[in-house]
């Protein structure tokens, strides 16, 4: 045995997930919308010409692999860090040597930092001049939202491409090619898998590749091989080695069962609603997505009707999280009762609908000037803020103009005469509002 053979055991003791990373834009799987030809993305890799960027996105969808074939195509250098164990001394490290690499050897170097949202304040600090100034071209890599989680000085000078879940057909690509690969995937163990057990491991990895992969590589390591040599991988293995029971109905009847369950609760059918709950539970259905669309229906359905709705559902989410399967069925089955038992009424995703469309199409934004932030404008805005007018100077409401000019006549929300919608009303009418 040489040397070579002993860096083939160490790839091969390397988990599948890592082995079938991609190397190239070619076997990249997934996230089209920011690779296809001719995007920006792409181009930008294929040039050379990639800022600072953040990839955003779920686990297993490919922020970190599309880093690594950023740093194999680019011409300069790359240092890879993570933000969970990295302190303000490893950044002035990489800027010190980001910094020597520009100056001797005329070479851009590309920092990738996975799990960039981890980064404080001060370890950011220490890493915005290097960006500002272009010593460092940064790639950062995160599951949480960076507008709300990341240094807003950071985001600022980054473009930030959101990564999408995989689909289940991206998965299942990946997975048969892995299961024939016999070079850095499965296809020495000369393993088969069922039909019905390669959908399982697509469908239930919920967009992460990584997480199909392992369960594949388990399942195929663990099954052992029949008379014939061959290791046959069945629906049964596939549960197993995912750890999720499989769907006792096809994709399709999966959303029709879906789709009779929402318009049950707003049908007001509390017999059919937790039937169709249950049955998309006891087929393998993540209660989650139940308690989802039952909060989205408890605004859109009930709304103002009775707001109540909506705090029992989010309630009975919480009581479920808390409790666990199956004790929290009970403050769901309680909660789909609640909903399909009040009030209906739309006004409020109507309201919603209208705001949005003049959101998006409205070019005004004239705020009244009174309405404006008063901390800081010349003495002319001053002037203009003390005309407004306090509410609670008058009672607690006083008519004044609070949309912009062109929108002032707007009326995007009117309450129905149901429930507390009525209560409403009668409010509204007490103070004076047009409706």
């Amino acid at each position: 045995m040489d040397l070579f053979d002993f860096n083939d055991n160490e790839e091969r003791a390397k988990p599948l997930a890592e082995r079938m990373r991609a190397s190239t834009l070619k076997e990249f799987v997934g996230q089209g919308h920011l690779i296809a030809e001719g995007s920006l993305l792409r181009r930008a890799i294929s040039l050379d010409r990639l800022g600072s960027c953040i990839f955003w996105g779920p686990p297993g969808c490919g922020k970190t692999t599309l880093a690594n074939i950023i740093a194999a195509q680019t011409n300069g250098e790359f240092i890879k860090l993570n933000a969970v164990n990295a302190g303000v001394a490893d950044v002035k490290r990489a800027v010190e040597q980001a910094r020597n690499n520009l100056k001797m050897f005329g070479k851009r170097t590309y920092l990738m930092l996975d799990e960039c949202h981890r980064f404080n304040k001060t370890q950011s600090d220490s890493l915005l001049p290097a960006i500002e100034q272009g010593t460092i071209l940064f790639i950062g890599s995160t599951t949480e939202n960076p507008y709300a989680s990341m240094t807003p000085a950071i985001v600022s000078r980054c473009r930030v491409f959101h990564f999408e879940p995989l689909t289940a057909a991206d998965i299942r690509g990946a997975l048969e090619r892995a299961l024939h690969d016999k070079r850095k995937g499965l296809g020495t163990y000369n393993a088969q898998v069922d039909g019905d057990a390669m959908e399982h491991l697509a469908v239930t990895a919920g967009g992460d590749l990584r997480t199909a992969y392992n369960a594949l590589e388990l399942a195929v390591l663990t099954t052992a091989p029949g008379a014939d040599g061959t290791i046959r991988v069945t629906l049964s293995d596939a549960e197993q080695s995912i750890q999720r029971k499989a769907l006792s109905y096809n994709q399709d009847l999966y959303y029709d069962i879906l789709s009779a369950f929402c318009k049950s609760l707003r049908g007001s059918d509390a017999n059919a609603a937790l039937y169709y709950a249950m049955r998309l539970i006891e087929g393998g259905c993540d209660p989650l997505l139940v308690f989802r669309r039952l909060i989205a229906h408890a605004a859109e359905d009930v709304g103002m009707s009775d707001p109540n709705a909506l705090v029992v559902a989010v309630s009975a989410l919480t009581a479920f999280q808390n409790m666990g399967y199956p004790e929290g069925l009970l403050p769901l089955s309680e909660a789909i009762i609640y909903v399909c038992e009040a009030e209906k009424s739309n006004t409020v995703v109507m309201a919603m609908d209208a705001a949005r469309a003049d959101a998006k199409e409205s070019r005004d934004d004239d705020i009244p000037k009174y309405l404006r932030d008063s901390s800081y404008g010349d003495r002319e805005m001053k002037a203009a803020h003390a005309k407004y007018k306090y509410p609670h100077d008058y009672g607690g409401y006083v008519d004044q103009q609070y949309l912009p000019d062109s929108l002032k006549d707007r009326v995007y929300y009117t309450p129905s005469d149901k429930g507390y919608e009525r209560t409403v009303r009668e409010i509204r009418k007490r103070k004076g509002k047009k409706e």
